[in-house]
């Protein structure tokens, strides 16, 4: 789950760490009073959406008044921001964060991940500040220092002072930097966070170290240890079929490509977009319905996959171990009934009750194009979609 600059940097705020002072803002009227109310010379007005790049799309403006503010604020709400993470139709802004200018002395890069080898949270940290980290990786990667550490143990002091050294901190501030470090792994383990990131964190010419910026990112499966995260959720920002499957405990994320995919298990559902891709095709979506999927979640997953437009064809490949073949075919053959079905549909379904699954597929009396293994869906699905 993903949330707002302005959530994180009060949770962070509610942790200790250092954040500009702001206030959240819904209209061009509200920015202009906030900016008054902060009484700061210099104002930063912030277009909040989930993605990264809003600077260089006009999604972050430094003004001096309340009329600029004002008009900063109208210019990011009457058109969908535009930056690399988002669609080329952007992203609707409806929320905005005016916050107080920093006098800032140097930018700096630190973020929190997941290493999946060490299967350990990793902190990385870089004197490249305001850059995005995967062009500093690219470019320059001596520049990011690493140290993984223990969630039990949290980061180790001394691996806190060299990263706030070794990206150019010196002396009270680099003891500043690294206690930020410290504080932030904690945050992350005590969260259970998937991304902490803070770019740029900034040192100002009065001796502050402070999150300039902050994005935070959360382990789904964790937030029923935090409601008061889980709360923090912005569904204008998700696209409602995502929300939709998440009701139904589906894990599905939209994708590019035309072909529908229905699959359990996580892995086969990666082998099945491959298996698409090798044919000339292209997956619309991911999609595991689990093991344990019950025919109404069946049908809710196959409702959400035809309500994309852009899915010329569906896929259906379902491995039988804990999930009965039989009940994958009541729930397709249920929710081809309930619904308009106007394009090809293919299934291949092998495992526990796989004879009786397909009796019910081919009694059925529905356009449901049958398959023997994955290839053979992927090759069915790739043909009947060609021309459509």
């Amino acid at each position: 789950m993903k949330i707002h600059e302005f959530q994180a940097k009060e949770l962070l705020r509610g942790f200790g760490l250092a954040v500009p002072v702001g206030v959240e803002c819904a209209t061009a009227e509200e920015a202009g009073k906030a900016h008054t109310r902060l009484g700061t010379p210099v104002t930063v007005v912030k277009a909040q959406i989930h993605a990264g790049g809003r600077g260089k799309g006009g999604g972050v403006k430094v003004v001096t008044s309340a009329e600029e503010a004002r008009a900063a604020a109208e210019g990011m709400l009457e058109k969908p921001l535009v930056t690399h993470q988002t669609s080329p139709a952007g992203q609707p802004v409806r929320r905005l964060w005016v916050e107080q200018g920093s006098n800032i002395a140097s930018e700096y890069y630190i973020g929190i991940a997941i290493d999946r080898e060490k299967q350990l949270p990793v902190v990385m940290a870089s004197s490249e500040g305001g850059m995005e980290i995967e062009e500093v990786a690219a470019r320059s990667p001596e520049k990011i220092l690493k140290a993984a550490f223990s969630p039990a143990d949290g980061l180790d002091a001394g691996e806190a002072r060299r990263l706030a050294e070794g990206i150019g901190l010196a002396g009270e501030t680099a003891a500043k930097g690294a206690d930020f470090l410290q504080t932030l792994a904690h945050v992350f383990c005590e969260l259970d966070c998937s991304l902490a990131e803070i770019n740029p964190l900034v040192t100002t010419r009065e001796g502050e170290v402070l999150a300039l910026d902050a994005k935070m990112n959360f382990d789904s499966n964790g937030l029923f240890r935090h409601p008061e995260v889980a709360e923090l959720r912005d569904l204008d920002e998700e696209d409602p079929k995502e929300v939709e499957a998440s009701k139904f405990d589906l894990s599905y994320v939209v994708l590019d490509g035309t072909i529908g995919c229905m699959v359990n298990g996580a892995g086969l559902a990666m082998a099945t977009m491959d298996v698409i891709k090798l044919h000339g095709g292209e997956p619309a979506n991911f999609l595991d319905v689990g093991g344990g999927a019950t025919k109404e979640n069946v049908k809710a997953a196959f409702k959400i996959l035809l309500s994309d437009e852009h899915v010329k064809g569906v896929l259906v490949n379902i491995f039988g171990g804990i999930m009965r073949c039989d009940i994958i075919a009541e729930g397709i053959c249920a929710a081809v009934k309930e619904v308009d079905l106007s394009v090809p549909l293919v299934c291949r379904l092998e495992g526990t009750n796989v004879e009786r699954g397909k009796e019910i597929l081919e009694r059925s009396g529905l356009p449901i194009i049958t398959a023997n293994d994955l290839d053979d869906a992927a090759e069915k699905i790739c043909r009947a979609t060609e021309t459509e």
